[in-house]
């Protein structure tokens, strides 16, 4: 036996497995790294996290990626040369946070990386198939590292009818459920997404969606109109200026929110240009500032509506994790436009906000790695329920 596969095999056997879980978003802020012991699976999961790092990438490195960034067109050497940097940038990442927190790679048991989206096409008039592509490739992590890495988890979901997102159903729904208590799990990154538990635990009803836009919109808006600025912290720009009324009905009539429940989105369809293409068409006139705030009230409205229309029970817990959890304003409206729900951020039940999504990949990982009942036809809530992942060894 090839002695890679007898090493995946053993780890596969472990009763607990060290996963490093690796997430870097739409916001391209930096990598996400948490260090995760894992025990049992499914609902059984028991896990901790060990180390949380998020690893800042360079001004340059970013220019990179928003060059090929959900562009409809693009220097295809570029995209080519950016698969294998990417991978050998998280390489290197991973090497330098694993010596600050005295680890040796060689206790690693996996890593778990969900890549760099530049892409997410979901199709859905049937006539092409959905599609998604995440790029900083897994053989170049675990050459890298020394450390068998597990990547591009979104392509089964889609193989297996599913749009490729959003994933954190997987682990909102083993690691976050509480018995007699209705949960949304709520993440608002680069995309909003969220994760209705419901009280009862069954399996068959729980809810999955994309919202609309998390950061995405406001991030880019502070990108273009306050240069140096990459977002808007704490809200300032935000709460210093008036949300547009005119603008705000024009986003929130988009026909993205005129589709059915569940779905997924991108800043393929949400950025900029949709909103200068608007005002341009309405000959408004409206201040950086009131943009800024319009946008943020747009991501909260959005949010809003998906969970008026889609979750079936009016109050619970909501808890937001992901960098708009940060963002007060955005947090104030949701408190606001929401009365009935108690809504609190991750941190509150013990996963730090910025560390969820990295969390939630390295279950991912221990699932393929773990799961016993593992069989055709099996689906959580809307989404299927396969395993996930493709393994890269170091050698």
């Amino acid at each position: 036996m090839n002695p890679q596969i007898a090493r995946l095999h053993e780890i596969s056997g472990k009763s607990k497995k060290l996963i490093l879980g690796l997430m870097s978003g739409t916001s391209m802020d930096g990598l996400d790294m948490a260090l995760c012991a894992f025990e049992g699976y499914g609902l059984a999961t028991n896990y901790e996290i060990l180390h949380f790092k998020t690893a800042s990438f360079s001004p340059e490195f970013k220019a990179k990626i928003q060059a090929v960034f959900a562009k409809e067109q693009i220097h295809f050497p570029s995209l080519s040369t950016l698969n294998a940097e990417i991978g050998r940038t998280h390489a290197r990442l991973i090497q330098e946070t694993l010596a600050s927190w005295n680890i040796d790679p060689a206790d690693i048991d996996v890593i778990a990386s969900h890549g760099q989206t530049v892409m997410h096409r979901p199709m859905r008039d049937g006539h092409l198939p959905h599609s998604t592509l995440q790029i900083g490739d897994g053989d170049h992590i675990a050459a890298g590292t020394g450390i068998i890495t597990l990547s591009d988890f979104r392509q089964k979901h889609i193989a297996a009818g599913g749009e490729g997102a959003p994933l954190a159903i997987y682990g909102d729904y083993f690691l976050f459920s509480k018995a007699g208590q209705d949960r949304v799990l709520l993440n608002m990154g680069g995309i909003g997404n969220f994760t209705y538990l419901p009280a009862n635990g069954d399996a068959a009803q729980v809810l999955v969606t994309d919202t609309g836009p998390g950061n995405t919109l406001i991030d880019a808006c502070i990108r273009k109109y306050f240069p140096g600025v990459e977002f808007d912290e704490d809200a300032r720009i935000g709460l210093s200026g008036a949300c547009h009324a005119g603008l705000l009905a024009a986003l929130m009539a988009q026909d993205f929110f005129q589709e059915a429940f569940p779905k997924s989105t991108g800043p393929e369809y949400f950025h900029l240009g949709i909103v200068e293409d608007l005002i341009e068409q309405n000959g408004w006139s409206i201040s950086t500032e009131d943009l800024v705030r319009t946008l943020t009230e747009f991501t909260a409205q959005s949010i809003v509506l998906a969970l008026r229309l889609y979750v079936p029970v009016p109050a619970g817990e909501l808890i937001a994790s992901g960098g708009g959890s940060r963002n007060p304003l955005i947090m104030k409206r949701l408190a606001e436009l929401l009365p009935t729900w108690k809504t609190m951020v991750s941190d509150e039940i013990g996963i730090p906000s910025g560390a969820k999504e990295a969390l939630l990949f390295a279950l991912l990982a221990n699932e393929t790695l773990s799961d016993a009942g593992a069989q055709a036809g099996r689906r959580l809530g809307d989404s299927p329920w396969v395993t996930m992942g493709k393994i890269s060894f170091p050698f």
